[in-house]
């Protein structure tokens, strides 16, 4: 069957998802994953938006041997030169260069007339060309640029030495019909067009992404581009999780498949929504938690007859098990290293020793240990941001006829022990003011959201919270039994990583791109 290359821009495009900021550290622990599922193309980022992202690409650039590593660029020589420095030292470099093409942008946006946009296409495509053997150029809003135009661009690419074309839907403006026949049209009248790969990427404003992506490849596209989970600008991208197992379930159709290691789909999947702070909704297609759920009785009832009944997919298939091993407070460090082992952890001597006393501690709140538990325990770790404050203790009074405050102790950096009391409206906002008091720091809070990570009485539970900070923002994420002491840790959490942004060399301004 036809191969699909499959270009993770989760790195990338993912990234500017409303209130994600991902350190040097996550992006390489996403980047990691990538690989061990098997994408193609990671897009580590856009060099050009500040050092720090120059740094962090040039990181998963250096870190990543089995997957071509790209940079974006602007159609601008000094885009192309910081990809060139961000680059340095990948295995396999190329180069992402886009320029705008529709009647709206060329007017509004560039205010150029259309043998402008070739120009500056074509200069950009053969300064690249100098640096890079791989180079995809990019049609910015393909789908609403005239077709005949379209084919212009296209030809003058191939012409330029680009070796990938995108045709993006930039604004998820496109149906199925619409968009797989511009793939059809440039295949059929753009000379030349063998001799490179055409490439899909869509936004889900009007929730198409995804069978547009599979229009594109029935009329020929040979790369789709998405990211994990689906996210990315506005409404986000196409979920790469959902063609993949769209091809692989049904072949028969789309004669097309990925090299994807599909049993890694699920670990990644949880992987990116821990790091960016996304939660999955439950109805998400292939890794929702409801995805593999049912509760109607007539649907338990055909699938305890034959699973095939309802549920088209094996939940093996995406690297989805049953527990068969419960951990608790007298497991051993054998069990829980064979628990690792079965999750997809490799953690050398010293990791496995700091993550079994995370595990003991935890295992005396908690009779049983679930995977959910264990997961989000090492993930949390990966997480982990420069400490300039650390909980030590939390103390919260609350009453329904009196004001809740809360007392919290936290130890600095330089070992100093601080304490500060508080009163709020509720228990959070007394740990949230006590915080206040104690760091000095003027923030805003953005987003307060909460999740439980397992099931029962004593389930952990996770707090994720967006703090701003003038025109910065940071996440932070805090876990435990008890969701105060996860709020508190989660807003500390926060305000480590809005401080360690303030001592960055730069910072970086998101930027609608395609």
């Amino acid at each position: 069957m036809r191969k699909i290359h499959i270009f993770d821009t989760t790195l990338r495009d993912g990234e500017q998802s409303p209130g994600v900021n991902l350190n040097t550290k996550e992006k390489l622990e996403i980047a990691y994953q990538l690989e061990k599922l098997g994408v193609d193309r990671i897009e580590a980022g856009f060099p050009a938006a500040s050092p720090g992202d120059l740094a962090a690409v040039n990181a998963v650039a250096r870190a990543v041997k089995n997957a071509s590593v790209i940079g974006l660029a602007r159609s601008r020589e000094q885009d192309i030169d910081a990809v060139v420095e961000a680059l340095k030292g990948a295995q396999d470099p190329a180069l992402h260069v886009f320029l705008a093409t529709s009647p709206i942008h060329r007017k509004h946006k560039l205010r150029m007339e259309k043998d402008q946009v070739l120009e500056t296409a074509e200069r950009a495509i053969k300064y690249a060309k100098q640096y890079f053997s791989k180079i995809e150029f990019s049609a910015e809003d393909a789908g609403r640029t005239e077709l005949d135009f379209l084919c212009q661009v296209t030809d003058m690419a191939i012409r330029a030495g680009a070796t990938v074309v995108n045709i993006p839907d930039t604004v998820g403006y496109m149906n199925p019909s619409e968009y797989g026949n511009i793939f059809k049209t440039l295949k059929e009248q753009v000379p030349g067009i063998e001799k490179i790969q055409l490439s899909a990427h869509c936004h889900d404003d009007l929730g198409m992404a995804t069978a547009n992506a599979l229009a594109a490849i029935l009329n020929g596209a040979d790369q789709i581009e998405g990211t994990i989970n689906g996210i990315g600008e506005r409404a986000g991208n196409t979920a790469i999780e959902e063609v993949a197992m769209a091809l692989a379930t049904r072949a028969d159709f789309f004669g097309a498949t990925t090299t994807l290691n599909l049993r890694e789909i699920a670990k990644t999947s949880r992987l990116v929504s821990k790091l960016t702070g996304m939660i999955v909704p439950g109805n998400k297609a292939i890794v929702g938690a409801n995805a593999f759920a049912h509760e109607s009785g007539i649907h338990q009832d055909g699938m305890l007859k034959e699973k095939t009944t309802y549920e088209i997919i094996s939940p093996e298939t995406i690297g989805l098990r049953d527990s068969k091993l419960v951990l608790g407070k007298h497991s051993g460090r054998a069990a829980f290293r064979e628990k690792l082992i079965d999750l997809g952890y490799e953690l050398d001597e010293e990791a496995v020793n700091t993550a079994f006393a995370k595990f003991k501690d935890l295992a005396d709140k908690k009779k049983n240990v679930m995977d959910e538990d264990i997961r989000a325990m090492l993930e949390e770790k990966l997480a982990e941001s420069p400490e300039v404050y650390s909980l030590e203790t939390i103390e919260v009074s609350y009453g329904n006829k009196s004001t809740p405050s809360a007392t919290i102790r936290v130890r600095t950096a330089e070992g100093e022990v601080k304490e500060q009391t508080a009163e709020g409206n509720g228990s959070v906002d007394a740990i949230y003011n006590a915080i206040d008091g104690l760091t000095t720091e003027n923030v805003e809070l953005e987003d307060y959201s909460i999740k439980s990570v397992s099931h029962g009485k004593d389930a952990l539970g996770e707090v994720h919270v967006v703090l701003k900070q003038d025109e910065v923002s940071a996440q932070g994420r805090g876990l435990s039994t008890d969701i105060l002491e996860a709020s508190a840790r989660a807003y500390i959490d926060a305000l480590n990583r809005l401080i360690e942004k303030r001592k960055s060399p730069g910072r970086r301004d998101k930027m609608s791109l395609i």
